[in-house]
């Protein structure tokens, strides 16, 4: 601290007792506002740990899969996505060619 004293003529240090009361209150307020976020953080995190009961109708199994509503391991699955895929993909371009080919 006295290197820097010499080193830089604009060095002050932090003197909690020499500033003014104004800004002693918003460092105690900007620091209890700190230690409540830390709080609710920590809370809000073990709060999401905790495992859903299955026993509870509001509840559906979770994990891989559980939320499609089709099943992507089934025999059947690469056909029938590809066939939608194609469908989806080529329906514009027979569109554009109706509307060009058709009678008016």
């Amino acid at each position: 601290m006295e290197l820097l004293k010499h080193t830089n003529p604009a060095f002050k240090p932090l003197n909690l007792r020499k500033t003014p009361l104004s800004q002693q209150i918003v460092f105690k307020m900007l620091s209890r506002t700190a230690v409540r976020t830390a709080n609710t953080l920590v809370t809000r995190r073990a709060f999401h740990a905790t495992r859903a009961r299955m026993s509870s109708p509001y509840h559906y199994p979770e994990g891989p899969y559980s939320n499609l509503p089709f099943n992507p391991r089934g025999k059947w699955f690469g056909v029938g996505y590809w066939t939608f895929m194609t469908v989806g993909f080529f329906t514009p371009f027979g569109i554009a060619v109706y509307q060009t080919y058709k009678e008016q």
